[in-house]
């Protein structure tokens, strides 16, 4: 059995009891780490050279994943400010281990994993995304959350959270965000009482965001104007739009991340010229 392959393709970190049920036999494990060909963290997990720092320490410390550090290993979309190399773990109440430099969770599951696993449920995840970041940010992984994992947003408002802000965003996530720029822009928005839906489909194709019922955003992010096909298409739609009396908007990702005033100054002005209104 050729250890170190079945590691690097199980993601280069695995559980010791795994390899064994495997079939690699004890001696086989010994082999393989006295020969440098793995590593062991404590007694139980087998590491290649691969293995994601962050899935390390969570070995190291007999705890897993959480919070902004799951969400990211899994792929969501992640607010701009937010530290990469922050390692957030989830510890059971009882745990002994340290962690030195960690942001830890200290709580009982809410959906138990096994101890094979080095990252918590989804919905723990959420649950402590909730109550440890700002709600804008949040929110916005939350949205990703829903669109990444498929998560009906009912199901969503089913679960039993711990805490009155899981509880508040689960009200409040759409499930409609196609990203987090969409996410921070609509609910800058509604917070200024600015009626604003997304993901609306006009003239054959869907837009950004809607205000009120003429008064159209789009938003472009990193991949925007990847080809010259892809900014014919969108002049074009954007021409469409126009010619059937709508009020069309563009702005970037630097825009709404780093010039937010400026676009609230500009979406104001529309408003206030009743440009959001049919005639």
């Amino acid at each position: 059995m050729d250890i170190p392959a079945i590691v690097e393709a199980r993601g280069g970190i695995v559980h010791r009891q795994e390899l064994l049920d495997l079939g690699a036999s004890p001696q086989a494990l010994r082999r393989a780490v006295d020969d440098g060909a793995v590593t062991r963290i404590r007694r139980s997990w087998i590491a290649g050279p691969t293995a994601p720092a962050q899935l390390r320490a969570a070995a190291g410390a007999s705890g897993r994943l959480a919070c902004v550090s799951a969400a990211r290993h899994r792929g969501w979309w992640m607010p701009p400010g937010l530290d990469p190399s922050a390692l957030h773990l989830h510890l059971h109440p009882h745990a002994r281990m340290p962690a030195p430099g960690a942001v830890l969770h200290w709580s009982v599951p809410l959906v138990p994993v096994g101890r094979q696993a080095l990252i918590e449920s989804v919905i723990d995840t959420l649950e402590h995304i909730a109550v440890c970041q700002i709600r804008e940010d949040a929110l916005i992984v939350w949205e990703s959350a829903a669109q990444h994992e498929r998560l009906a947003v009912e199901t969503l408002r089913r679960v039993d959270w711990r805490s009155r802000r899981a509880a508040a965003l689960a009200e409040e996530v759409s499930g409609r965000m196609d990203s987090g720029l969409e996410t921070i822009f609509a609910s800058r928005l509604r917070r200024r009482g600015i009626d604003v839906r997304v993901q609306v489909k006009i003239a054959g194709h869907e837009v950004d965001a809607l205000i009120g019922e003429r008064l159209i955003a789009q938003l472009d992010g990193f991949a925007f104007h990847s080809s010259s096909a892809e900014r014919t298409r969108d002049t074009r739609h954007d021409r469409e739009l126009i010619a059937r009396g709508y009020t069309v908007l563009r702005f970037t990702y630097a825009d709404v991340v780093h010039g937010w005033p400026e676009v609230e100054r500009a979406i104001a002005l529309a408003v206030a010229q009743g440009l959001h209104r049919a005639a």
